[in-house]
């Protein structure tokens, strides 16, 4: 089964649209997608109506489990759990925010403002994240991403060794922007591995982790 809580749409940088990549996903046999469209304030609101309609057509009819979700990107750091807070209000199911990564400037301290936030799921690609971080993201349930984009996979193996010793979960995810860009079972293992992760490890993090954050976000 594959699960994959970070991808995007035409609803920002990606090249489908949201009833297209959850097709596609549903052919390549995903179990469960979340659709997570970079999105500050501005149109919070329009974007989770827009994908709660499609996530929910498309698990109604082909049984895919469609989450919808953001990703908080380039939000400054103390804006974070706040713009969190308002898109769990408005309905998205999952928030993830843009971590540290070591390609793009973000902001400072958006690390530490996700890993503290009981209203954030997921820390994406969190770059050179700190011990502290880690740990306040294990303290608080806050998953961390083990990342198959190009350019934000770099500090994979820095990432899983610090979630190791802090005891923090993580997610492998595709941060998808076209069909190309999906995962595949035998990828999957492949970045697992690639990021130092001995076979309990990558078991834990495909199999285990996955119908942990699902319990999280549904209950």
């Amino acid at each position: 089964m594959l699960y994959d809580f970070h991808t995007h749409t035409f609803l920002s940088d990606g090249a489908l649209s949201p009833l297209e990549l959850l097709r596609r996903a549903h052919q390549a046999g995903y179990q469960a997608i979340a659709l997570t469209d970079h999105v500050g304030v501005g149109h919070l609101e329009r974007l989770i109506h827009e994908i709660t309609r499609d996530c929910a057509l498309a698990q109604e009819r082909w049984g895919i489990t469609a989450i919808p979700g953001v990703e908080l990107t380039h939000v400054p750091a103390s804006a974070i759990s706040e713009v969190a807070r308002t898109a769990k209000e408005l309905g998205a199911r999952l928030v993830a925010v843009h971590g540290e990564t070591i390609v793009e400037p973000v902001e400072k301290g958006t690390n530490h403002a996700a890993a503290q936030s009981s209203w954030v799921d997921l820390l994406a690609h969190p770059g050179l994240l700190s011990l502290e971080d880690a740990q306040l993201a294990a303290a608080n349930g806050i998953f961390i991403e083990i990342t198959a984009r190009r350019g934000h996979a770099l500090c994979n193996g820095h990432v899983a060794h610090l979630a190791r010793i802090a005891g923090a979960k993580l997610i492998l995810d595709s941060d998808a922007h076209d069909e190309g860009d999906l995962l595949t079972s035998d990828f999957a293992h492949d970045i697992a591995r690639g990021s130092g992760l001995e076979s309990d490890d990558t078991t834990t993090l495909l199999e285990v982790n996955p119908r942990l954050l699902l319990k999280r976000l549904y209950g």
